[in-house]
C-alpha cells in the first residue's frame, strides 16, 4: 500500500471545505471537464482511422478513462439532508465541495506517480482519476452551515435545510 493510499484510509483530520460557489465557478468546471473529454474522444476516433459511426462510443470511453464515477445516497429529514458520496482513494485536499442553495457539486483530482529503478531498466507510471458530479438538492439549504466529512473513502455532507418563510397574517386598516 503506498503512503498516499494509506492517507486516504485513515479518517480526516481536518474535514473537506465546504464552499459556497456562484454558478460561473460551477460552469467553468464542467466546460473544463467537457474539453478534456471531447479531446480524448477525438484522440480515440484519430487513432481508429477516423471512421465516422463510433462517435459515441469514442465518447463514452473518453468520459470513462477520464471521470471516476461518484455513487451517491441522499436523506432527508425535516431538519436536514445528508448526502454520502464513495470518493475511494481521495484525501481531503483533493476534494472540492460546492454547496448552492439548490445545487451540490462534488469534485476532486487524484494522481499517484510511480517509479522504479533496477539498475539501467527504469520503470515509471502515472494515473489520474477525477471526480465530477454536480446535481440539484431536493430542498433549499443554508450554505453557510454546510459540512463535510471524510472516513474510508465515504464522504459524508451534513446539508441544514434553509428556514421557511413563515405564513403571517395580516389585518388591513383604515388609511386616515
Amino acid at each position: 500500500m503506498t503512503a498516499q493510499a494509506a492517507v486516504a484510509t485513515q479518517p480526516a483530520k481536518t474535514p473537506p471545505p465546504v464552499k459556497q460557489t456562484e454558478a460561473v465557478d460551477v460552469f467553468d468546471r464542467l466546460q473544463q471537464t467537457y474539453n478534456s473529454i471531447a479531446r480524448r474522444a477525438f484522440e480515440l476516433f484519430d487513432n481508429n482511422g477516423r471512421l465516422f459511426g463510433r462517435e459515441l462510443d469514442d465518447w463514452l470511453r473518453a468520459e470513462s478513462e477520464i471521470l471516476q464515477p461518484v455513487h451517491l445516497e441522499v436523506a432527508e429529514t425535516d431538519e436536514a439532508l445528508t448526502v454520502r458520496a464513495e470518493v475511494p482513494g481521495f484525501a481531503t485536499n483533493e476534494l472540492d465541495i460546492n454547496v448552492e442553495p439548490r445545487r451540490l457539486t462534488i469534485s476532486g483530482k487524484h494522481e499517484t506517480k510511480e517509479e522504479t529503478t533496477k539498475g539501467k531498466t527504469i520503470y515509471s507510471e502515472r494515473s489520474a482519476k477525477e471526480i465530477l458530479r454536480s446535481f440539484d438538492l431536493p430542498a433549499e439549504v443554508d450554505t453557510s452551515k454546510a459540512t463535510a466529512t471524510l472516513k474510508d473513502g465515504i464522504l459524508n455532507i451534513a446539508l441544514p435545510k434553509a428556514a421557511q418563510a413563515k405564513t403571517v397574517r395580516v389585518e388591513a386598516k383604515a388609511a386616515s
